[in-house]
């Protein structure tokens, strides 16, 4: 289930990220699928751990509002 746009991303994603946060999410989400084809029922939630942890190596959260580092 890749995203293939920003648009496509879950309201809970797509609602809290600055455009630039959301894109940095969707690729590693798309990268993480992608790899781990094989963990079955559990690759969604694994790609979706791979994804924020992505947003936040560049990102932080202050007062609420993602920020870039």
């Amino acid at each position: 289930m890749p995203y293939e746009s920003v648009e496509d991303l879950p309201d809970s994603v797509r609602g809290r990220l600055p455009r630039h946060a959301a894109e940095i999410y969707r690729s590693a989400f798309n990268n993480a699928w992608a790899s781990y084809a094989d963990r079955g029922s559990a690759r969604e939630g694994i790609a979706h751990r791979v994804a924020w942890a992505a947003v936040k190596r560049r990102y932080s959260k202050a007062n609420g509002v993602w920020i870039e580092r």
